[in-house]
């Protein structure tokens, strides 16, 4: 941290983003977002009906959506902005992964007050692909580059509880023995991240510290793992609650994004 001036056996991957978002302004601009790369394309009057929102709001919705680039209108319809649909091959490069991040982790630090990161795995080790700092002094700092335990904090955590077997394995191997006590525990966390496809922290990361952490899903698999970290004398537990309600909405719509560029690029293929 720095003082700077200036029941189910349902997974949470099986269950779309909205169910789990608050009705902020932020969740709202996200339903409109998600929808819209879930359709590709909609006129407002779809969305409005779809959504249960006057067509009025809507329209404010888009206007501000579209001035920051991450709505474009196509004739009558809406669809993503040249900020959100990005190409997508194999696999997902870290340099797409920051640049389709970016306005979510803009718009969650602006919505949560605090540090918005995303983090992807790299070996046994979880690496911040990008960081949009919060503006208050005090405030958690994880610069772009940094490696992360995978063994211990909700970013870890929400990458290795989807991580391949063998992975898993490996890192309960660096430090604990496969049938201790720590190391069953550890499994339990990993199955609750699975189970309600959230992971939070308090002090695992750095001491004094709250972080809360989602997966980010493409059809081929996790590819990252977006969320936000925060002092814990700020970060209590109306926060947390709020937190773990907006963030599987935020890594939807880098989803849709990541899934919207793929649609894009094939749609133009000459035959």
């Amino acid at each position: 941290m720095t003082d700077k001036k200036a029941p189910d056996v349902t997974t949470a991957r099986d269950r779309p983003p909205e169910e789990a978002q608050e009705d902020t302004s932020f969740a709202r601009g996200l339903r409109v977002l998600l929808t819209i790369a879930d359709r590709g394309e909609i006129r407002a009057d779809e969305l409005s009906a779809l959504l249960g929102s006057p067509v009025s709001t809507v329209y404010r919705y888009l206007r501000t959506l579209t001035d920051f680039g991450f709505v474009d209108r196509q004739g009558s319809a809406y669809g993503l902005g040249p900020r959100l649909i990005i190409g997508s091959g194999a696999n997902v490069t870290a340099e797409e992964l920051i640049r389709t991040s970016d306005p979510v982790l803009r718009l969650l630090e602006e919505e949560t007050g605090e540090t918005a990161i995303i983090v992807r795995r790299v070996g046994l080790a979880a690496v911040c692909l990008h960081e949009i700092p919060s503006t208050q002094a005090l405030r958690v700092d994880i610069a772009p580059g940094e490696s992360l335990s995978l063994r211990a904090g909700a970013f870890g955590k929400a990458l290795l509880a989807f991580a391949p077997g063998d992975i898993q394995d490996e890192v309960l191997a660096l430090d604990t023995p496969r049938e201790a006590p720590g190391a069953r525990r550890f499994r339990d966390d990993l199955a609750d991240v699975v189970a309600t496809g959230v992971a939070q922290s308090v002090g695992e990361m750095l001491a004094g510290t709250v972080a809360i952490a989602v997966p980010i899903f493409r059809h081929d698999g996790i590819v990252a793992a977006v969320g936000v970290i925060g002092p814990e004398s700020r970060c209590g537990t109306a926060w947390r609650k709020r937190v773990a309600q907006l963030l599987p909405g935020a890594a939807g719509l880098i989803v849709g994004a990541l899934t919207m560029g793929r649609w894009s690029q094939e749609s133009h293929v000459p035959e």
